[in-house]
C-alpha cells in the first residue's frame, strides 16, 4: 500500500502540473482566436470574412490532428522551448497547442449565445469594439465560458493520460508502465480511478462556479 501511494502521488502531481500549465497556455492562445472568430464573422462587429475564413480553416486543421500524432510533430518545438521532447514539462507544449483551437471554438460558441439585442444596444450607445468585448460579451457569456473551460480541463486530463504513452509522465504514464508492461493491474486500476475522480471533481467545481455566477445576475 505504501509503495502504491509513493507511486501515485508524484504521478498525480505531474498530471495536475501538466493540465494546469497547459490550460493556462491554451487559454492565452485560444481566447484571442475565439474573439477574432466572433467579431470578424459575417454581420459581426468587425466584419472581415476573408480573415474569418482563414482563421476557421486553420483552427479546423489543427483540431483534425490526433493528439498522439500532434505530440510527435511538436517534438522539435518542445526541444527548442524547454530543451527536451520527453517528460512532463515537454508535454505541456503539445497539450496547449492541441487545446488552443478547442478553446477558440468554445469561446466562439459562448459569445454567440449572447443576445444580439444587447450588442446592438451597446453599439447604438457608441461603445467601441473593445468595450463590447470586455463589457458586454465576456460578462454576458461568463457562465458558458466557465463551463467551456471546465470541458477544456477535462479534455486535457484525457490528453495528459495519452501523453504518458510516449514518455509524457503523469498518471497515464504510470498506468502504462506498471499496468501494461509490468502486469501490475492494481497500479493501473488505481491510476484510472484517480483520473476519474479528477474529472468528476473538475466538472463539479465548474458546474458550481457557473451556477453561482448565473444566480448572482
Amino acid at each position: 500500500m505504501d509503495n502504491l501511494i509513493e507511486l501515485l502521488f508524484p504521478s498525480l502531481w505531474e498530471t495536475i502540473y501538466m493540465v494546469t500549465a497547459s490550460t493556462i497556455f491554451a487559454l492565452i492562445l485560444g481566447f484571442p482566436l475565439g474573439i477574432l472568430l466572433v467579431v470578424t464573422e459575417k454581420n459581426g462587429i468587425w466584419e472581415k470574412p476573408i480573415l474569418n475564413s482563414i482563421l476557421g480553416t486553420i483552427i479546423n486543421v489543427c483540431r483534425s490532428f490526433p493528439f498522439i500524432i500532434l505530440m510527435i510533430l511538436v517534438f522539435p518545438l518542445s526541444r527548442i522551448l524547454v530543451g527536451t521532447s520527453i517528460g512532463t514539462t515537454a508535454s505541456i507544449i503539445p497539450l496547449a497547442i492541441a487545446a488552443a483551437p478547442f478553446v477558440a471554438r468554445i469561446i466562439e460558441s459562448s459569445f454567440k449565445e449572447v443576445d444580439s439585442g444587447v450588442i446592438e444596444t451597446a453599439l447604438a450607445m457608441g461603445a467601441t469594439i473593445p468595450q463590447i468585448i470586455f463589457k458586454v460579451l465576456i460578462p454576458e457569456a461568463l457562465p458558458s465560458l466557465v463551463l467551456g473551460i471546465t470541458l477544456t480541463i477535462i479534455n486535457l486530463i484525457g490528453y495528459s493520460a495519452m501523453a504518458g504513452a510516449i514518455g509524457g509522465g503523469g498518471l497515464g504514464d504510470l498506468a502504462i508502465r506498471y499496468g501494461l508492461y509490468r502486469f501490475e493491474t492494481g497500479v493501473m486500476i488505481a491510476s484510472v480511478i484517480i483520473i476519474i475522480l479528477l474529472v468528476q471533481g473538475v466538472q463539479a467545481i465548474g458546474n458550481k462556479i457557473a451556477l453561482n455566477i448565473s444566480k448572482k445576475r
